[in-house]
């Protein structure tokens, strides 16, 4: 048996289910993901194996296809939310791990695109850290 993981968008009008495992865990920070995230990078789980089932919402579900480009992002309309994605070819599910509803046990395998970084994005380690938002 699988793995069962569930997932939402922020609203909470899409939920989801992914059963299997991921084969890859990648921080993307290509000028492409900057735009989708408004951040630094994308940081998505891969699997050419496991299945994707919408529980709720699925006409909530709109997916954007980059014209001339491979590069997708499904979001949920009401709240924006980053979802899943079967990649075109139907063969390459693609899920934003920030939308799972639980902790993953995968660690990011790898940094695509660095070339393409943030330029604020160094050092930043040495960034005061809040576990709250500062007063």
């Amino acid at each position: 048996m699988y793995p069962i993981k569930s997932g939402a968008c922020l609203c909470g009008a899409v939920q989801f289910e992914v059963e299997g495992d991921f084969d890859a865990f990648y921080l993307c920070h290509c000028q492409y993901c900057q735009k989708d995230t408004g951040s630094a990078h994308a940081a998505n789980l891969f699997s050419a194996t496991a299945t994707l089932r919408w529980l709720s919402g699925l006409d909530k579900v709109n997916t954007f296809t980059l014209p001339s480009t491979r590069h997708q992002k499904s979001f949920c309309t009401v709240c924006g939310s980053a979802l899943p994605t079967l990649q075109e070819q139907g063969n390459l599910l693609v899920v934003p791990a920030g939308s799972l509803n639980q902790a993953i046990d995968i660690r990011p395998t790898a940094h695509l695109f660095l070339a393409s970084k943030a330029s604020w994005e160094h050092d930043l380690q040495q960034v005061t850290m809040y576990s709250h938002l500062p007063e």
